[in-house]
C-alpha cells in the first residue's frame, strides 16, 4: 500500500480523515494537506483513475488492523487419527501435529479408529488417549474425554488461553490487513478482495488408511 512520497500518479481523488470527499487535486497538494494535519496520504484504491487516496494516521491504522487480525482467528476443529496399534514414533508425529493446531488456537479431535477385533481391547485405546492428554498437561482442556462414537473412540482437547501464545500462527497466515474503508464515488469502485472460508484439516498417515 503506497503512501506519501511513494504515490507517483497525479492527480488523485482525496478523502479526508472523517471520510469526507475533498475532490480531485494534484498529489503534491494532497500530501501538503495531509502533512499539515499531521497525517499520512495513503493510496487506498490504486486501480481506478484517478487513484483514490485517504488522509489518515497510517501507523495507528496498521496497529489496529494487526490487533483486529489476532482477534479474528476463527477456532476450528482439527482431527488427528490414530489406531490402537500406532507405535511410539508415529504417535509422536501425531502429537506434534496436534501441538501445531493447538498453538494456532484450534481445538483438536483425536479419533481412535478400530479394525476387526481391536474393538475388543478398548482399554488400550482409552489409555493411549489419556496418555496424550497427560503429555499435553496444563496447556489443554479436555472438552470431551475418551468415549465411543460409533465405531471410533474420540477425545477433544482445546488450548488453554495464554499457554500456547495463541494468535502468532494465525497472524502469520492472515497478516494481510484489510484496506481502510473508502467512501467511493460512483466511478471509483475497486474490486473487493475475496477471503476463502477456513477449512478443517485432517492429519493422517497413509499407513493408517491402508
Amino acid at each position: 500500500m503506497r503512501r506519501n512520497e511513494q504515490i507517483r500518479i497525479s492527480p488523485v481523488r482525496v478523502i479526508g480523515e472523517a471520510g469526507e470527499q475533498l475532490g480531485v487535486m494534484p498529489v503534491n497538494e494532497a500530501m501538503r494537506m495531509a502533512h499539515e494535519a499531521g497525517m499520512d496520504l495513503v493510496e487506498v484504491a490504486p486501480n481506478v483513475r484517478p487513484p483514490v487516496c485517504r488522509i489518515m494516521d497510517y501507523g495507528k491504522w496498521k496497529y489496529l488492523q494487526k490487533k483486529k487480525t489476532k482477534k479474528s482467528h476463527e477456532q476450528a476443529l482439527k482431527e488427528v487419527r490414530l489406531r490402537p496399534k500406532t507405535d511410539d514414533h508415529d504417535r509422536g508425529i501425531k502429537l506434534r501435529q496436534a501441538e501445531k493446531f493447538l498453538k494456532a488456537g484450534d481445538k483438536v479431535q483425536f479419533t481412535m479408529r478400530f479394525r476387526g477385533r481391536e474393538r475388543a481391547h478398548r482399554e488400550i485405546a482409552f489409555s493411549s488417549l489419556r496418555e496424550i492428554a497427560d503429555q499435553l498437561g496444563e496447556k489443554v482442556k479436555v472438552e470431551r474425554p475418551p468415549s465411543m462414537d460409533g465405531r471410533n473412540m474420540i477425545m477433544i482437547l482445546s488450548p488453554v488461553k495464554g499457554a500456547w501464545g495463541e494468535g502468532e500462527a494465525a497472524e502469520d497466515e492472515h497478516s494481510s490487513p484489510e484496506r481502510p474503508a473508502v467512501v467511493r464515488p460512483p466511478e471509483a469502485r475497486p474490486p473487493q478482495d475475496h477471503v476463502p472460508a477456513p477449512q478443517t484439516m485432517s492429519a493422517t498417515t497413509a499407513a493408517e488408511e491402508a
